[in-house]
């Protein structure tokens, strides 16, 4: 039975054999009809088409190609497809289409700017791809003209202010970083060395190439806000469109680069940006700077209000190279705030030594709280000399910082950054506690010998952001240290200054037998009829009056006829007087005949370790 099929075998019916060739005809006219369909459908459909074969040759163009293109659709027969849209312009798009041509690729898009016959341009997105069956492609041409331009219409809206027409922000960071990139290569290509003090016009005369440098001038009106809280932002809109205008007019004068004059641009509110590609120097953008704070001084005629403003800029000038838009950007915010600190109405330039402080400043401002809690203070002393025997009275505590970055800190370049940041609070309590405890170490250490006071330096923030009192009174209480062995000094313009809280705060001080000492006396206020009604009991005088007791041949007469009459009162006031920075005998010597009280200064000694303040207690009397 093998062999056998498992089922009967029909025969095919002799009708169905007879059908084939006809069949077959139908199926073969059926065709010939769907070829000449198509044919039609290609010749009048709208988008435009070509047929090409593997050659890249068109074969066969419809109507609508040729009105694209402004010809008629038989001359473009035996053409080179890529000649007419253009697909050999660059390697990537010419690459991609010789892929589809040999079978390689399914199919790829791209968009064309194409010529019309009669000069006009258009946009075209072009289509290839294989037609099934047939080892042609069909090239289909899109006209997207009002497309693109409306896609332009929206990115000039989109990347320009409506208010001053201007550039906005992101058109502005757009362009710059573009003109970071161009500067960079410029320089790494160009074999020239740049000399930026060469003006502009021998650079171009000489035919130099370009530069490879960035020039920024960012600047922000004086007072802008003012005009638009008094007068209203429709006022305010005015005046940023008119000095639009004459930011514009001044760059345009200045040069051009090759994408036309400086790009001028609002950043927002009241900021603007003048970018200088291909800068000649820091001369062209301090000429630039000068220029606008120039057109900027003749008052506005804003619908009867005539409004008259100015400006502060910010002048950055560099290479491309090594640069960013973010550190220009910087650079120029850092500038710009520098000539508002400096008084406005003035244009800056750059300084890095200046940055530097600054950078170094806002690093210690960050580190200053957790430096207090990581001990990495520290106090010296300073004695405080009774001028008439030379014995030590007292000394002045003085903070040093032992920075693990900078190093050793003297106090004039933290104590202003801690005031600031309310930091001194703190401090000041840890250097407050420390100073008396080590005073009554001093005391008990050296029983018979007479205890010495202990002078700490306070910042008015401390009276007015913490209980001064509360403070001394429980340090004073935890170290055990006599409330007569503490003196607060205070500068003078703090102290001449007080009222309410502050002159409360010192009151109760004073009630509670805690000395306080006006520092620097001399350089502020001055204000001496109220001097009588505070609770001072002792007054530093500035050193700048003891600098001019020099010898007998030099010596000032007006300092010491000053310092006289300044002894002379506070001794009818009961209050005793230190002069600071004693630095020679002669000056001990005149401030001792005028009847000063205690001196201070390296003609005694520097600021020490508490170990050798120890070391001076009941030994001779310092050398006056």
């Amino acid at each position: 039975m093998s062999g056998t099929p498992e089922g009967p075998v029909h025969p095919e019916p002799a009708e169905t054999r007879a059908a084939e060739p006809a069949l077959t005809e139908r199926h073969t006219g059926r065709r010939e009809a769907e070829l000449r369909d198509y044919g039609a459908a290609f010749r009048v459909a709208r988008l435009a088409m070509a047929l090409v074969d593997q050659d890249g040759v068109v074969v066969a163009a419809n109507d609508s190609l040729g009105a694209l293109l402004g010809a008629e659709a038989g001359t473009l027969r035996e053409q080179a497809a890529a000649d007419l849209v253009d697909l050999a312009s660059d390697g990537r798009t010419w690459h991609a289409y010789r892929e589809v041509l040999g079978g390689r690729r399914s199919r790829f898009r791209c968009t064309r700017r194409l010529k019309h016959a009669d000069g006009r341009s258009l946009w075209a997105e072009v289509t290839v791809a294989p037609v099934p069956g047939s080892r042609r492609v069909l090239l289909s041409i899109a006209d997207i003209s009002d497309r693109r331009e409306l896609q332009a219409r929206l990115r000039h809206l989109q990347m320009h202010d409506p208010v001053t027409r201007l550039p906005n922000r992101a058109l502005f960071f757009e362009r710059l970083s573009a003109a970071l990139d161009a500067a960079r290569q410029e320089t790494a290509a160009s074999p020239e060395p740049y000399a930026p003090h060469r003006s502009h016009e021998s650079y171009e005369s000489h035919g130099y190439g370009r530069t490879g440098r960035i020039g920024l001038c960012y600047l922000d009106l004086d007072g802008f806000k003012a005009v638009n809280d008094t007068l209203g932002h429709r006022v305010g809109d005015r005046l940023l469109a008119a000095v639009a205008g004459r930011l514009t007019g001044c760059a345009d004068s200045d040069g051009y680069t090759r994408s036309g004059g400086h790009l001028v641009a609002r950043l927002g509110g009241d900021e603007f940006a003048i970018l200088v590609e291909d800068s000649t120097g820091t001369e062209q953008l301090a000429d630039l700077a000068r220029a606008v704070l120039d057109v900027l001084q003749d008052p506005f005629d804003l619908a009867g209000q005539r409004i008259s403003v100015s400006a502060s800029i910010g002048v950055v000038e560099r290479s491309g190279r090594g640069t960013t838009a973010t550190a220009l950007m910087q650079a120029a915010d850092t500038t710009l705030y520098w000539a508002k600190a400096d008084g406005k109405a003035r244009w800056t330039l750059f300084d890095p030594e200046r940055n530097a402080h600054r950078m170094t400043r806002q690093a210690l401002s960050s580190t200053l709280r957790p430096a207090v809690e990581g001990g990495e203070f520290a106090l010296e002393y300073q004695p405080l000399v009774d001028l008439a025997d030379g014995s030590v009275r007292g000394v002045e505590a003085l903070v040093r910082w032992h920075h693990p970055q900078f190093g050793p800190l003297a106090p004039n370049r933290f104590i202003g950054i801690a005031e600031e940041d309310g930091s001194i609070v703190e401090l000041g309590r840890w250097i407050l506690r420390t100073a008396c405890r080590q005073a009554r170490q001093w005391q008990t250490d050296h029983p018979r010998e007479r205890p010495l006071f202990v002078s700490v330096n306070v910042a008015v923030r401390q009276v007015w952001d913490s209980d001064l009192v509360a403070d001394v009174a429980g340090i004073l209480a935890e170290t055990g240290l006599a409330p007569h062995l503490l003196q607060l000094e205070l500068t003078e313009s703090a102290v001449m200054g007080s009222a309410g809280r502050p002159l409360q705060a010192l009151q109760a001080l004073s009630d509670m037998g805690v000395r306080i000492a006006i520092d620097d006396f001399g350089t502020g206020y001055s204000n001496l009829a109220y001097l009588s009604r505070l609770p001072v009991s002792v007054l530093k005088l500035d050193g700048s009056f003891v600098r001019g007791f020099q010898d007998e041949e030099h010596a000032n007469p007006a300092d010491e006829l000053i310092v006289e009459a300044l002894v002379q009162l506070a001794h009818r006031l009961g209050l005793t007087v230190t002069a600071e920075c004693v630095e020679t005998a002669g000056q001990a010597s005149r401030l001792r005949r005028i009847g000063c009280d205690t001196g201070q200064g390296w003609l005694y000694s520097r600021a020490v370790a508490p170990d050798r303040i120890a070391e001076l207690i009941g030994t001779e009397p310092l050398p006056a």
